[in-house]
């Protein structure tokens, strides 16, 4: 992974969850690729940090782990699986 790719913000709308990279891009992938995030109130969604020197995101409420490099792949979970 290129660790230069790294997460400044996360935010979510009703269909797809949005991660702010430092280098001023944006991605977004469908929520619908994440169970456990759309299973989440708005209260854990919003409470998140980045992992892995920024490379990652973590929702330690739910346990669950996100790659920002799967979200650039456009790869979703079962997908990966």
């Amino acid at each position: 992974m290129n660790t230069s790719i790294a997460g400044k913000t996360v935010s979510f709308d009703n269909r797809y969850l949005h991660v702010e990279l430092t280098d001023g891009r944006i991605i977004s992938t469908p929520l619908s690729w994440y169970a456990e995030l759309m299973g989440a109130s708005i209260n854990d969604l919003n409470n998140y940090r980045f992992i892995c020197q920024g490379t990652g995101i973590e929702w330690e409420a739910i346990d669950y782990h996100l790659s920002i490099e799967s979200m650039l792949l456009g790869k979703s979970y079962q997908e990966a699986a």
